[in-house]
């Protein structure tokens, strides 16, 4: 729904004027299963990449807080860490990200995730995966760094003790994930644009060829949307983002706690 929305030229038949009508639109007229096209390659990406996030953050995070802010929490050092984690997760998820915004959008020519990726490779090489990477970074960089310091934020306020709170974790979690994904909304929709290469919104401003980079994007952007433009979308992406950094916050303290709770009982 979101790279639908997010869409600057969208064909007449692909044009909503919210996520509610979207969603019945698509599966009305493309299928029950089409919002979910190019979940299989997230998938495959998303398990690799998270695993080496959160063990990147979780590293950091105590030695930069050591040496920023000795046995506290600094928020310095978890935007920090976030930061960093995000260079690792975005290498793998990037290529796949580009694989599922293709064909996720209306009409797309690409039967299958191998069809894709290998029309992509054989018509615009190996870089079309990653020429959106630096434009992700400048997004996910900000994007991490607001949503690690908003979840320890929130933990400090509804669970200042730090133990293990389901609930406190998927609110902190649903909170940060929906802060963080309104304010880089401007540089998700350059992201878009990269990733999908509209025809029809780069004809309109004499562009041949591929865009690429993150300012050429954000110019383009802006001569086709205007200031609103840079907002498309932004109700998509907070529902998507909201119960995503939830679960993902929540999976990831229950097993920190049930590994750190087995280690205990071998110690004793």
């Amino acid at each position: 729904l979101q790279t639908r929305m997010q869409s600057l030229q969208p064909d007449p038949k692909a044009q909503y004027r919210s996520v509610y009508e979207a969603l019945k639109k698509i599966v009305l007229t493309e299928g029950f299963w089409r919002p979910l096209r190019g979940i299989n390659v997230t998938m495959l990406g998303a398990g690799p990449a998270h695993a080496m996030y959160f063990a990147c953050y979780e590293k950091m995070k105590k030695s930069l807080s050591d040496t920023i802010q000795r046995g506290g929490n600094s928020h310095l050092a978890n935007g920090i860490a976030g930061s960093v984690a995000t260079l690792l997760h975005d290498a793998v998820m990037n290529p796949a990200e580009v694989v599922k915004q293709r064909m996720q959008m209306f009409n797309s020519p690409y039967k299958s995730v191998l069809a894709c990726i290998r029309t992509v490779q054989k018509t615009e090489g190996f870089g079309a995966f990653y020429r959106s990477y630096t434009t992700q970074l400048t997004m996910n960089v900000p994007f991490q760094a607001i949503h690690f310091i908003t979840y320890e934020f929130m933990q400090e306020q509804i669970n200042p003790r730090r133990e293990y709170n389901p609930r406190s974790h998927i609110v902190s979690g649903a909170v940060a994930g929906a802060v963080a994904a309104a304010a880089t909304t401007p540089l998700d929709v350059c992201k878009t644009l990269l990733n999908t290469q509209e025809n029809m919104a780069l004809s309109s401003v004499n562009i041949s060829g591929h865009l690429s980079g993150m300012v050429n994007a954000f110019k383009t952007v802006y001569q086709l949307g205007g200031v609103s433009g840079y907002f498309r979308g932004v109700q998509a992406r907070v529902i998507y983002q909201m119960p995503s950094t939830a679960i993902a916050w929540s999976v990831y303290e229950f097993f920190k706690y049930f590994l750190t709770k087995r280690k205990l009982e071998k110690r004793t």
